[in-house]
């Protein structure tokens, strides 16, 4: 059974390879209102006007990291679930992940799909919960 575009989790990508962006996408648009860009000021701009609960970004990318990527969204969005992907494993970047970025999950490429959808569906419900929390009378 097709799930409604409004029921759909929404969900960020960011990252600079092309390819990453289409299998991601390619995975998970059944399940999840996919949205993907290698941009980040694209992808602030998607998670404001598309109120998206969770960002996953690369961290190794040309115009800036995903750290500091993450960091932005933190700052601006910070009910936002952060996700860190990487295929490196830098001690030095997992910490400012942490501590600076407040992120959610670190994961490692390549992902693996059962896994990451199990991430996805476990922060999309604790972002719900929160909602729900914060806004009640």
């Amino acid at each position: 059974m097709e799930n409604s575009l409004e029921n759909k989790i929404k969900v960020l990508y960011l990252d600079d390879e092309v390819i990453n962006l289409m299998s991601f996408k390619a995975i998970f648009r059944q399940k999840f209102e996919v949205f993907i860009t290698s941009d980040a000021k694209e992808a602030m701009k998607l998670i404001e006007e598309n109120n998206i609960p969770i960002v996953i970004s690369d961290q190794r990318m040309p115009d800036m990291l995903g750290t500091e990527f993450l960091e932005n969204v933190f700052q601006k969005f910070p009910k936002t679930k952060r996700i860190l992907l990487t295929a490196y494993s830098d001690t030095n970047d997992l910490v400012k992940a942490v501590n600076e970025c407040k992120i959610s999950k670190y994961l490692v490429k390549p992902w693996d799909a059962i896994l990451l959808e199990n991430i996805l569906i476990e922060l999309n419900d604790e972002y719900v919960f929160l909602e729900n929390l914060l806004n009640k009378d």
